[in-house]
């Protein structure tokens, strides 16, 4: 099976299934001398991890992760970066109904469909709980981005037919962690709230969508065509679990607009240098980064897994059969998907900024042949 690495130079490869022993990811690619420790990563796990609130599954997974390699007295080494997070409460049997008759709009079907076989519990490998992998990379990624002055943000503006206001990025930052919807408006987020609630109350599910932004982005990051950013960012949003829909700027907004209406005059800035007057193009221009604040939308379907009478089709026997998805399972997805939307998004602006050389893939000090560092490892034996 391919298709489990992400990026150019910054690279993760993952593994695991969402009822096996672990999920595991490998970090390559990550300069040497950034200061980094376990808690670093655990802080985004804790946003993702399950069972945080009465708005998300119940499972009940610690999620905590164990660095095994690429690590030195608290600083990388610029090997790779190996991480553990355990699978501590998983319960295959509830699905075992689905073995050779498919849970509907799942990737039971396509993966075995595809592979002859599958790992079923929990939905193996097609799991979202795969993303917990993701999460544990892009913390690295951030706080490599928070060196170079980038920081970024994300949060719930929509779930079903309840829209947030637009917010600032100062907004973003203080308030999106108030709530259990991660929503950074309190009104809209309390109208989402009951509105779950109401599904989750009926056995159902129900949709929305995270808005993304990042700031202190500089001009230049990006290449024509195939490794556009836009086009690596529409990869990395595309693969998040439940994705139906990934714009940037104006987005579908862009189809009701005139050229005149959408285009961006120029001015010229403090320094003198060219700045866009508005941002519609949010922060990519001909592929590649404007300096202005990259900003988009991810859409995500209602969760698949609800405890309602489907139909599904069961191969081994031939028979059309009436099951419902009985376990553990979030009535929406948007809240503990923001770590995951932030984390793609760091995972992709660092490749760049790695692939660009804003960055020293070496090391992080940007000191080449200097060996004699305040990150060395000290010899005992001098002391």
């Amino acid at each position: 099976m391919n298709g489990n690495r992400f990026g150019r130079l910054f690279q993760v490869t993952t593994f695991g299934e969402s009822h096996g022993e672990a999920m595991g990811v490998t970090v390559s690619g990550c300069p040497a001398g950034l200061e980094l420790s376990e808690e670093d990563i655990q802080g985004d796990l804790d946003r993702r991890k399950p069972g945080q609130s009465m708005i998300s599954t119940s499972r009940g997974e610690p999620d905590a992760v164990s660095i095994k390699s690429g690590i030195q007295d608290g600083y990388t080494t610029g090997t790779p970066i190996g991480m553990i997070i355990q699978n501590k409460d998983a319960r295959s049997g509830k699905y075992e109904p689905f073995i050779t008759a498919p849970r509907p709009s799942h990737g039971d079907f396509t993966y075995s469909a595809k592979f002859g076989t599958r790992n079923w519990g929990g939905g193996g490998r097609s799991s979202a709980r795969e993303t917990v992998n993701w999460v544990a990379a892009g913390a690295i990624a951030k706080k490599l981005l928070a060196q170079e002055g980038i920081e970024l943000k994300a949060h719930v503006n929509q779930i079903g037919d309840v829209e947030a206001p637009d917010v600032s990025f100062e907004q973003l930052l203080e308030h999106s962690e108030e709530n259990d919807v991660r929503c950074a408006d309190p009104d809209a987020a309390a109208e989402m709230q009951e509105l779950i609630e109401s599904y989750q109350e009926e056995g159902d599910s129900i949709g929305g969508s995270i808005y993304f932004e990042a700031r202190g982005v500089p001009a230049g990051l990006g290449a024509p065509r195939f490794d556009s950013l836009s086009a690596r960012l529409g990869e990395a949003m595309m693969s998040v679990p439940a994705t139906t829909a990934f714009e940037f700027g104006l987005g579908t907004e862009a189809a009701e607009w005139t050229g005149k209406e959408r285009n961006d005059d120029w001015e010229f800035d403090d320094d003198g240098n060219p700045t866009p007057v508005e941002n519609d193009h949010g922060g990519i221009q001909g592929g590649i980064s404007s300096g202005e604040p990259i900003y988009g939308e991810v859409t995500l379907h209602a969760p698949t897994s609800i405890p309602k009478t489907q139909q599904t089709a069961d191969w081994e026997t031939g028979e059309l059969k009436e099951e419902k998805v009985i376990g553990r399972h979030d009535p929406v997805l948007p809240p503990r998907g923001v770590p995951v939307v932030e984390a793609m998004l760091a995972l992709t602006l660092v490749d760049f900024m790695l692939l660009s050389g804003r960055i020293n893939p070496d090391r992080v000090d940007d000191q080449p042949g200097e060996y004699d560092t305040d990150y060395h490892p000290s010899n005992p034996r001098n002391e």
